[in-house]
């Protein structure tokens, strides 16, 4: 199955610190909401007659859509993005419809977008995870902390 190599090696255990060879390109861009999953005819074969019939989307693929504009790289999606994740939701369809074969292009699609742990790593995606609460963070930053807190030890 193809793919696109191993997940990148953590920079602080590198033996070498090269830097990156190319510089990044930084455009400035105008993110776009996302967009409703379209309506439209396909051709089917009926008793050796070609018709047109409405595209009925899978549930599946509906709840994978909303799923879409929850992720936290969302608002910053630009139309382009939107038009290729229709696409990916077309093939997504096909596949919830019985077409296994969409199956290797799904997982390279969806991996463009960091879906999974692996495909964030090799992109350097980190979504940040808040671990205490606005409230306790202000409350411990008023007092100074004790040696237990400087040195790790738990009281007991």
């Amino acid at each position: 199955m193809a793919g696109v190599g191993p997940p990148p090696k953590d920079p602080n255990k590198r033996a070498r610190r090269n830097k990156d060879v190319a510089p990044l390109h930084v455009v400035t861009v105008e993110p776009d909401p996302q967009p409703e999953l379209p309506e439209f005819e396909v051709q089917v074969t009926i008793d050796g007659d070609l018709q047109s019939t409405k595209f009925v989307w899978p549930e599946a693929t509906r709840r994978w859509w909303n799923v879409m504009g929850d992720h936290p790289l969302a608002p910053s999606f630009t139309n382009l993005d939107w038009e290729y994740l229709l696409d990916t939701a077309r093939l997504h369809a096909d596949y919830w419809q019985g077409n296994l074969k969409q199956a290797g292009e799904l997982r390279l699609r969806m991996a463009k977008y960091g879906f999974t742990p692996e495909d964030r790593a090799r992109l350097r995606i980190s979504f940040a995870q808040a671990t205490t609460s606005e409230a306790e963070a202000r409350t411990k930053s008023d007092k100074p902390p004790s040696s237990r807190d400087r040195y790790g030890m738990s009281a007991t």
